[in-house]
């Protein structure tokens, strides 16, 4: 021979995996260099541009005037046309759902006999009364709480407590503590919303930008002139729709309270119908109680625009 003998080994299967994954690496580490970090993203696909749908049904899209008038006014007229279909075509019995006629004249007849205004202000003032004073009782103490760590520290537990407790579980003690009058179905009242609209009340001033208090103070304001000028005015509409989502609650415990002995009310004149099968006096007070209902939550959404003219 006249030179070297030269031999060529294969390389082995694991070698080759080596191989690959060390390249699979400097691959990475190329796209994490050219993607300051992280690895280059894969291309979107391609897709046509959405076309222009409805308002309706259009995310965060406002809708024209007509068109929430008009999507009121179904929503109050489909539930009452099928009532009239159920009742005129008798697939239910009159007993049972009494026709939209018989229910106006039911409620036209306890009109003119003057006992459903007096059972409307019974059950008027017992709501103004239990639930006013569970009003006076959790503005300043949500108030406390949202505002003051110490305060939520010291009332959050208790109240998270209290408020799981029914409050018609309370009826028993109430009679016993307070008797049969109308000092235990105002503490029904106040039991079944106090709790409630503290905790709502709480979430809506905690909701205060630290930047807004962090300004005052570096402008001089000292801290009850904060709570005051800051705390206060910006908490003041989320207090208004606490109170307008718990004074439906207060609507419906008026009911419960009225079964204590009571004499006058839209749900003692419920029960008392309930006895004689009388649904159609039944359905009169329910409408009743929902117009009622109707009335101050518009009463109160106009006080809120009063006063959180500048809430969005």
């Amino acid at each position: 021979m006249t030179g070297p003998t030269q031999r060529t080994t294969s390389a082995s299967p694991a070698d080759e995996r080596a191989a690959e994954a060390l390249e699979a690496e400097q691959r990475l580490a190329e796209q994490q260099e050219s993607g300051r970090g992280r690895p280059a993203w894969a291309p979107l696909p391609r897709r046509t541009a959405p076309k222009p749908g409805s308002a309706l049904f259009s995310l965060r899209k406002p809708i024209s005037a007509t068109a929430r008038w008009t999507l009121a006014v179904l929503s109050f007229a489909i539930p009452f046309l099928a009532w009239v279909v159920l009742s005129v075509s008798g697939a239910v019995d009159s007993t049972f759902l009494p026709s939209p006629a018989a229910v106006l004249k039911a409620g036209l007849d306890m009109a003119g006999s003057g006992e459903l205004f007096d059972d409307l202000w019974a059950t008027t003032q017992r709501v103004l009364e239990g639930f006013g004073l569970a009003v006076l009782v959790s503005v300043p103490l949500g108030t406390l709480m949202g505002t003051f760590a110490a305060g939520q520290a010291f009332f959050e537990p208790l109240i998270g407590l209290l408020r799981y407790l029914p409050a018609s579980a309370f009826i028993p003690l109430l009679i016993i503590w307070l008797g049969l009058g109308e000092p235990s179905k105002i503490a029904i009242l106040f039991i079944g919303t106090v709790f409630f609209n503290t905790l709502m009340t709480a979430d809506v001033v905690r909701g205060v930008p630290a930047s807004l208090l962090d300004v005052s103070y570096t402008l001089g304001a000292r801290r009850g002139e904060v709570l005051r000028k800051v705390v206060v005015p910006h908490s003041l509409p989320g207090m208004i729709d606490a109170i307008r989502v718990n004074a439906a609650a207060a609507w419906n415990f008026v009911v419960v309270a009225e079964l204590i002995n009571s004499s006058a009310g839209l749900g003692y004149r419920i029960v008392r119908a309930q006895r004689f099968l009388q649904t159609d006096k039944i359905f009169a007070v329910l409408v009743v109680i929902g117009v009622a209902g109707l009335v101050i939550d518009v009463l109160l959404r106009l006080l809120r625009t009063q006063v959180g003219k500048w809430a969005a």
